[in-house]
């Protein structure tokens, strides 16, 4: 399984859009600071996620995030 998954910077309130085959220890490297986009921001947490039976879809998830429409959506939810 592959996941396309958003997380909130604690720290900032910033959000990180990604997609992943291993959800807990992408979190993992996210929080360690392994993650050069995401290091000054730390710490994150997961604050929602789907899962996708290929990459291909997931990363198509993750850039539909991305986009304005992707937010209203997550907005819309609740989410962000």
């Amino acid at each position: 399984m592959y996941y396309t998954y958003v997380l909130e910077s604690l720290a900032s309130g910033r959000h990180y859009f990604g997609h992943t085959q291993n959800l807990e220890e992408r979190l993992t490297r996210h929080n360690s600071g392994k993650v050069r986009s995401t290091k000054a921001f730390r710490p994150w947490r997961l604050i929602y996620y789907e899962e996708f039976a290929t990459r291909s879809e997931a990363f198509q998830r993750e850039q539909f995030f991305k986009t304005i429409e992707g937010r209203q959506w997550l907005k819309g939810r609740g989410i962000l």
